[in-house]
């Protein structure tokens, strides 16, 4: 019976994280369109501190969305680990990236879906080999994990360094480097996790009728999680006005993923019950990501598809056999006419040197 009760909460959490995804997937590009609108009005940007975009409908939209999102992760995390939940996250990515290229004419080519199938696969590897958690269902219990002399420090250091961020980092850099605020929204997301995973007990207590609203724990996590929540989408805002959505996604996904599941691990010490075969497959998961988010926004402004992919491998099978590109095969292909005279001006380069002539020079 316990078999089948965890296999029916695994398969309620695993649904609930993908929705999640999906809505938030398009609650970026919901807000990337308010946030331009505003720009186009030449109200205060929000990358410059100026908040108009409370006033624009598309925004909230976007935030509504968002929510939606949030809620069904919310759920998700009561239902399922941490661990299985949070690497979904990367379908975000692919939702996010795909509808970019329609409605904010952002370029997702080649290396952009290969990226985005990478990020998948990855995903599902740490869902395969994802550890499982201790088993938390008392708020007790959660008050004793919250207390462990590992959490406290963990929590301290990400409260500290994010201080450091918003204060001093961030009014300099923030502008300029993609990484403040990201790592400012990551850090923070670490422990708004947290928070979620307790209160979804508190939830679940109270389902049951025990006098959950009496335990202090639970409203020291709501208020932590309100502050949290606040924060994150404060700066995530200024991330998103001043850099391509393309690039804000997938670094976010990278940076709080990796933020969740060092918080899980050292609240609930999961990787010390887990094989080495399924530490290697989280690594080799995790690590698939990050390659496929590379080349997801690394090569954004690269255009190349499958229809160049013949051209250019006819550069390479001539370049291999060693044969010479004709002055008519260059100039007889617009498309390829820059290349080609590059190629023929070292070509010729290069045979002068290996004649001797000093005009090479």
């Amino acid at each position: 019976m316990s078999q089948t009760r965890g296999r029916y909460d695994f398969c309620i959490g695993l649904v609930l994280a993908m929705s999640s995804s999906i809505f938030i997937g398009g609650s970026f590009i919901l807000k990337k369109k308010g946030l331009l609108r505003l720009a186009r009005k030449g109200s205060m940007r929000a990358g410059q501190g100026g908040h108009a975009y409370l006033k624009e409908w598309l925004w909230w939209a976007g935030l509504l969305s968002m929510g939606a999102g949030e809620v069904a992760n919310f759920a998700a995390y009561a239902f399922a680990p941490a661990t299985l939940v949070t690497p979904l996250g990367a379908l975000s990515v692919l939702v996010s990236a795909i509808l970019s290229s329609f409605f904010l004419n952002e370029k997702l080519n080649l290396h952009g879906k290969i990226g985005c199938l990478l990020s998948i696969l990855g995903s599902t590897v740490m869902v395969i080999h994802a550890p499982q958690e201790e088993e938390v269902e008392t708020l007790d219990e959660m008050s004793h994990k919250l207390g462990d002399p590992g959490f406290v420090v963990f929590a301290t250091l990400v409260v500290i360094v994010s201080l450091i961020l918003i204060c001093v980092v961030g009014p300099r850099h923030g502008q300029t480097n993609i990484l403040v605020y990201i790592t400012i929204c990551s850090v923070i997301g670490a422990l708004s996790v947290s928070c979620v995973k307790g209160l979804g007990i508190a939830i679940k207590e109270l389902f049951a009728g025990k006098p959950v609203l009496k335990h202090p724990l639970s409203w020291i996590l709501l208020l932590s999680l309100i502050v949290c929540v606040s924060t994150q989408i404060n700066y995530l805002n200024r991330a998103l006005d001043i850099f391509n959505t393309s690039i804000v996604t997938p670094i976010y996904y990278v940076i709080f993923t990796t933020s969740v599941l060092t918080c899980s691990a050292i609240l609930f010490k999961e990787w010390q019950h887990m094989a080495a075969d399924d530490i290697i497959g989280t690594f080799s998961g995790f690590l698939t990501i990050i390659v496929g988010i590379f080349l997801l926004h690394a090569f954004k402004d690269v255009n190349f598809t499958l229809a160049n992919l013949p051209v250019s491998l006819r550069k390479d099978d001539r370049a291999a056999n060693g044969t010479l590109l004709s002055t008519y095969d260059c100039f007889n292909h617009d498309e390829e006419s820059s290349a080609c005279v590059g190629e023929i001006q070292s070509t010729e380069s290069l045979s002068a040197r290996r004649n001797g002539s000093l005009s090479a020079f």
